[in-house]
């Protein structure tokens, strides 16, 4: 007997599993709206040249941005 099958709990699982079991089953979309709600927000395509034109345009910001110019006196 290895020492991974005597650790083992065959018929366990979480509460959270279960949890997440149970509430696919009672909306069986939830799924597909999650897909959506990624592809919304996250799965874009780049368009790398405007990336470099972007990235080729910025102005270099200076430290201390919030520092005012000391006062000539």
């Amino acid at each position: 007997m290895s020492i991974a099958n005597f650790f083992r709990r065959p018929h366990y699982t979480s509460d959270a599993t279960d949890f997440i079991e149970q509430l696919k089953r009672e909306k069986p979309g939830l799924d597909e709206g999650q897909r959506q709600g990624r592809a919304l927000l996250w799965d874009k395509q780049i368009d790398r040249d405007l990336q470099a034109e972007f990235r080729a345009g910025r102005v270099q910001q200076k430290p201390y941005v919030y520092q005012t110019a000391p006062s000539p006196d």
